[in-house]
């Protein structure tokens, strides 16, 4: 009964991905037809190549690409350093300011917005991918949380035993806490590259020139002011899964891992 219900609710949650691949396929005229039609007549399997024919997806994938991997790279290492001081470093007012940290993660990022293109406007940042990369990288509560959930688990006499070896801080962190928090890691990478590969809103506000597009911003330009090609916009948005899908069926182990696991195993 148990399988049953897990087999249901996984037919329910990819409904929509079958959806807009079958969209992805269809004639237009058959998107909106009533009733619906499942299954196209005929295949249209050329509306993926006119799809990235029709907008320069190419550059907007280069883009997404290596903002991306920035970003999370920068967020694995300022994350998992501050989830170290907050977890093992003693120091006045860590409890207080690591309440304060996380509270950030109830104000909407709509309420920043404002201020930070006011921000990126002062310091000349606008239409640039400094505005999209730097202050991703530089804070993310929720990672910070993540990690410091998992190293409060890990023993101290782990670190006890390499600062008797003559391990600092620094080093303490590099070649005892960086190894046993790798499944975290794992997971909380794919966790940050699907939330830049996906943002639109920030992207849609600091950008202004096409070149400078992420691929979430590209697609939204299929949605015209009186007419919206929605098989072109289908076919690209299933392209633009398809990152996201191969990065998850890689890491799916280390995600479950980093999610369950609270410490080492005995």
């Amino acid at each position: 009964m148990l399988h049953l219900l897990l087999i249901i609710g996984a037919i329910v949650m990819s409904g929509p991905f079958i959806w807009m691949f079958l969209s992805a396929v269809k004639p237009l005229d058959q998107i909106f037809a009533v009733p619906p039609k499942w299954i196209p007549e005929p295949f249209v399997w050329s509306n993926f190549i006119d799809s990235l024919k029709a907008m320069p997806f190419g550059k907007a994938y280069f883009n997404s690409f290596y903002i991306s991997i920035i970003v999370v790279a920068s967020q694995i290492l300022t994350c998992s350093m501050a989830a170290y001081g907050f977890a093992k470093i003693k120091f006045p007012g860590s409890k207080v300011l690591f309440i304060l940290f996380l509270s950030t993660m109830m104000v909407p990022m709509q309420v920043t917005l404002i201020p930070l293109y006011l921000i990126m406007d002062a310091i000349g940042w606008l239409n640039t991918h400094a505005s999209i990369i730097i202050p991703s990288a530089l804070f993310n509560a929720f990672g910070v949380f993540l990690l410091r959930q998992f190293i409060m688990g890990i023993p101290k006499e782990m670190e006890e035993a390499a600062i008797i070896d003559g391990a600092n801080p620094f080093q303490v962190y590099v070649k005892v806490i960086l190894p046993l928090i790798k499944p975290s890691l794992a997971a909380f990478g794919i966790f940050s590259f699907i939330g830049v590969w996906n943002n639109f809103i920030q992207p849609l506000t600091f950008l202004s020139s096409q070149e400078l597009y992420t691929v979430p911003l590209l697609l939204s330009y299929f949605k015209g002011l009186y007419v919206t090609n929605w098989a072109l916009m289908m076919a690209g948005a299933t392209i633009s899964v398809i990152p996201i899908l191969v990065v998850y069926i890689i890491a799916q182990r280390q995600i479950i891992e980093g999610i369950t696991l609270t410490g080492v195993k005995g």
